[in-house]
């Protein structure tokens, strides 16, 4: 059984990163680097169980809503939002599609046999231990899951189809950072440290001991809180495409970002879309400055520019800049 995502105690940016690529998943993404043992692909996997459930072709073997050119005619069903796990000794056929060797062999037909990211159409590709996994891996599965669409060209066979996913890492730094090129093009990154308070961490030894015992019982107790999460997200959803952000905050994040020297735009049209699924979970349609000091450091802390002899912690830079941005005006 899947351990309840709001009975996790502490990791607020964790849990964060994770409603808001939830709410709005073109923002790119979640990287979740920390400690071994603090909830990060448990968070992941328990997003899941409080996401609606979504409309899906039947028989589409790429879980496309209806009406459906890959199964045309496909009655509708609901399932599950599917979170796919990433082998780190996966390969790109693995990842992304090949051949369809049986079908080929047997009958003469060229098929494509789906993928990692065929499977996660609509859903959360999740990679434990990313900064592990193979650079050349990370690429292809960045510029999938940017265009919304895989491409497949194997032995002759060419196929395109869908492939739009919320592209989750987590990892351990201590074993390795990912290099800045592809640190950049996600779109939030969640610093997770071992909880210091004694008081929770008393809580999380009760909670996972009570789980451990009646796991059943345990996820009834938690069930009133789940559906509150899950209609909560429903509701930013359909809210997100009449949020508006009013000039006065677009200017302070771009100004934010010059302060801190981010090279592109990709930094500010990042805030901005994090900024305005934080005002949808909260349930507003107008972005506030509020907004932007609550999901700066998830949106930037990632993209500074790395200097050796500076030992202060990059999101403390963007919250001490977001403190300048504020004060003007």
């Amino acid at each position: 059984m899947i351990y309840p995502f709001t009975a996790l105690v502490g990791q607020t940016e964790l849990k964060l990163a994770l409603l808001l690529v939830a709410v709005n998943p073109t923002l790119g993404g979640a990287l979740i680097m920390g400690d071994r043992g603090t909830a990060k692909s448990t968070a992941v996997r328990a997003l899941a169980r409080v996401l609606p459930e979504q409309p899906v072709a039947e028989g589409c073997p790429f879980r496309c809503d209806a009406p459906c050119e890959h199964a045309p005619g496909a009655p509708v069903a609901r399932e599950a939002v599917a979170v796919v796990d990433v082998p780190l000794s996966a390969d790109i056929d693995r990842l992304c599609g090949a051949l369809d060797l049986e079908l080929a062999l047997t009958r003469g037909i060229r098929a494509l046999q789906p993928g990692l990211v065929a499977n996660a159409h609509r859903g959360f590709l999740y990679i434990d231990e990313v900064n592990l996994l193979q650079d050349h891996l990370i690429d292809a599965l960045l510029d999938v899951a940017a265009s919304g669409e895989n491409i497949v060209e194997r032995e002759g066979l060419s196929v395109r189809h869908p492939a739009r996913f919320v592209l989750v890492g987590s990892g351990n730094p201590e074993e390795g950072e990912l290099r800045p090129q592809l640190l950049d093009r996600f779109g939030l990154y969640a610093r997770v440290r071992t909880v210091a308070d004694v008081q929770q961490r008393v809580q999380i030894l009760k909670r996972r001991h009570r789980f451990q015992q009646d796991p059943a019982g345990f996820l009834r107790a938690w069930a009133p809180a789940e559906a509150r999460l899950r209609a909560r997200l429903a509701r930013a959803r359909e809210l997100l495409g009449r949020v508006r952000t009013p000039d006065a905050v677009l200017y302070k994040a771009a100004d934010l970002c010059l302060r801190l020297g981010l090279d592109g735009h990709r930094g500010e049209l990042t805030l901005v879309r994090a900024a305005s699924a934080h005002a949808a979970l909260a349930g507003r349609r107008t972005v506030t400055a509020g907004d932007l000091a609550a999901t700066a450091a998830l949106a930037l802390a990632h993209r500074l520019r790395r200097d050796p002899l500076d030992e202060t912690d990059s999101g403390e830079q963007v919250r001490e800049a977001l403190g300048r941005v504020l004060a003007v005006g």
